[in-house]
């Protein structure tokens, strides 16, 4: 008795398709679990970055030190004697010169990284 030859190729392609299926599925269930955690944990992360200081070392402190001493950029231990909030809001929205480029960190961690530094005197 001679076996069918397509059999085996058809059986393949059955498993394969099945397999996309279920894999499809599974991964819908995970998109709608990651959009709810991210409107349930988006919160909790903008609590976590709020703080100046993280947000100084995540942005700035490549160029202006971690301790805030300077390297490529100036120091900033005593900027907020040279300069304002505000003045130190703009800089950082909007750059200084072709050194500092403008844009670095969004509007609101702006005025908050603005504020701490303005404290630095």
């Amino acid at each position: 008795m001679k076996r069918n030859p397509v059999i085996p190729f058809a059986i393949i392609a059955v498993i394969g398709i099945l397999t996309m299926f279920i894999i499809s599925w599974v991964g819908v269930g995970q998109n709608e679990a990651i959009k709810n955690e991210g409107e349930n944990g988006g919160e909790k992360q903008e609590e976590a970055s709020a703080k100046p200081e993280d947000i100084f070392q995540n942005n700035c402190a490549s160029c202006h030190g971690a301790d805030l001493s300077g390297g490529n950029g100036p120091s900033l231990k005593t900027v907020g004697s040279k300069y304002s909030k505000e003045e130190i809001e703009e800089i950082i929205k909007n750059g200084k010169g072709q050194a500092m480029p403008a844009g670095l960190i969004p509007a609101e961690e702006a005025s908050v990284v603005a504020e701490w530094l303005a404290e630095k005197k």
